[in-house]
């Protein structure tokens, strides 16, 4: 049985917040798989990798739904500032942060955001541009940030720090493998969950 759905914008801020966080985590984190395992030396790995590709599906828990959302396709990373994530399926879609800037596209729809208008999707965004570019005092400006395990089996554990980002987002748990991250797990406000299976490709050529 459904409830009733969620105002729009509420509705587009919590997909966006889910894409972007799940999609670009689970690039950032590829290549962290070194010998003694730890924060300084995820962030001294991350600092070398100026782009990446990988294959995603995604399951989707939704608090308001009967059934899981599924999803799969392709993210990408450039250093310094851009990331995307171009679905496939269920239906084409895509969104793609560069700067300051998010553009949304499905069909021939095309919908532009400043992450400025929305204040915890902007500190998410720079969150995960510190992760991705290998800036410590970036990411741990907004999240609390926990490693585990061991360079074969690792995990990743990012907790916001603001009443106003947990608003949004409980936390993210990534899991590693050697060099590959090959789950994203994040909880987002009011029961929300995103599951993705990462398959790593090649890197490309710096």
């Amino acid at each position: 049985m459904r409830t009733r759905p969620r105002p729009p914008r509420a509705e587009a801020r919590r997909r966006l917040l889910g894409a972007l966080g799940a999609g670009a985590l689970a690039l950032a984190a590829r290549g962290a798989g070194a010998s003694g395992f730890d924060m300084p030396a995820l962030m001294a790995l991350l600092a070398r990798r100026r782009s990446g590709e990988a294959r995603f599906t995604e399951e989707r828990t939704v608090a308001a739904l009967d059934a899981p959302l599924r999803a799969s396709g392709r993210l990408s990373f450039q250093a310094p500032d851009r990331f995307a994530r171009h679905t496939e399926q269920p239906r084409p879609e895509s969104m793609e942060v560069l700067g300051n800037t998010v553009v949304l596209r499905r069909g021939t729809r095309t919908r532009q955001l400043t992450l400025d208008t929305v204040p915890e999707l902007a500190a998410l965004a720079d969150a995960l541009r510190g992760t991705l570019t290998g800036n410590a005092e970036v990411l741990q400006r907004h999240f609390d940030v926990k490693v585990a395990g061991s360079a074969e089996r690792w995990t990743l554990t990012l907790t916001p720090k603001s009443a106003q980002l947990q608003g949004s987002i409980v936390g993210i748990e990534i899991l590693g493998l050697r060099a590959d991250v090959r789950s994203i797990d994040m909880a987002l406000a009011g029961g929300d969950r995103s599951l993705m299976l990462i398959e790593p490709l090649k890197a490309a050529a710096p």
